[in-house]
């Protein structure tokens, strides 16, 4: 069994040390199922440059799983239900988490070893004249986790973005269609010293119930000015391996993150110390 990732001493003082100590919430049986065999159709997958598809009604082709693509890039998708929830609670949530590392490490105890934010960050963050959107955009989490729990960790650099400048609909986001969304240019540090380029997308829609978050990562892209561009070689193949750790390792941490969100929430929407 692996081990919890290690915490400062001081952390054992903050009121949500408690969600470190206990258990994750396991991943549901049928994504535990589904995990055997989690390799999707290509044709199936959302192409980066559709993505405001995710604020049409209804499901897309490609919910869950992960794809392959011909031009060597990849997708991975996962769709989690939020029981008690709601978007802006998520959307409280990407803000409130980047201002100590122990509120990364409570979202995955096991794989979510550190965060860093520089200071004009924490200050736009703490900020109570900023709004809880505004929080999440132009902000930058550099964050040490692992893909598979109990192997070694790596860094990612996350440069979360406002979705104007990703090419999103901003007219679409907190409606019925789109309650929450963060997305983000991300480069993920390889062993070999060389760094792979993801766009990331988090999504939600309010349901009955809760509220349902949808996620992307485009694998092998970078957005910018707007436009997706492909940044790895022609030629080359994005390591599946990557790929589908990602799944497994999302699957994971949305699971417990939908866990612990309610009463997260309840008791610490105020505390941006």
């Amino acid at each position: 069994m692996a081990n919890k990732v290690p915490v400062a001493e001081k952390s054992k003082e903050r009121s949500y040390y408690k969600y470190y100590l206990q258990d994750m919430a396991p991943i549901p049986a049928e994504k535990q199922e589904f995990l055997k065999n989690p390799k999707g159709n290509p044709e199936d997958a959302l192409k980066i440059e559709d993505r405001n598809k995710l604020f049409d009604p209804g499901y897309l082709s490609d919910e869950k799983g992960y794809f392959m693509l011909d031009n060597g890039t990849a997708v991975v998708s996962n769709n989690t239900f939020f029981k008690g929830s709601k978007g802006e609670m998520l959307q409280w949530w990407f803000a409130w988490h980047g201002v100590d590392p122990l509120r990364y490490a409570i979202w995955d105890p096991f794989d979510h070893y550190g965060l860093e934010i520089n200071d004009e960050a924490r200050t736009k963050i703490t900020d109570p004249n900023v709004s809880i959107a505004d929080k999440c955009y132009d902000v930058d989490h550099l964050v040490t986790e692992s893909l598979v729990m109990g192997e070694e960790p790596t860094k990612l650099l996350i440069g979360f973005k406002n979705p104007a400048s990703m090419g999103y609909d901003t007219s679409k986001i907190f409606t019925d269609a789109c309650s929450f969304l963060v997305c983000a240019n991300v480069w993920i540090d390889g062993p070999d010293g060389s760094k792979a380029p993801v766009v990331m997308t988090h999504m939600a829609r309010d349901i009955e119930g809760g509220c349902e978050l949808r996620s992307r990562f485009w694998l092998g892209y970078q957005i910018i000015d707007g436009k997706a561009k492909k940044m790895i070689p022609d030629g080359m193949v994005f390591p599946e391996i990557i790929v589908s750790n990602l799944l497994g390792h999302n699957f994971a941490e949305f699971t417990n993150l939908a866990a612990i969100l309610p009463s997260v929430y309840a008791e610490e929407k105020d505390n941006w110390a």
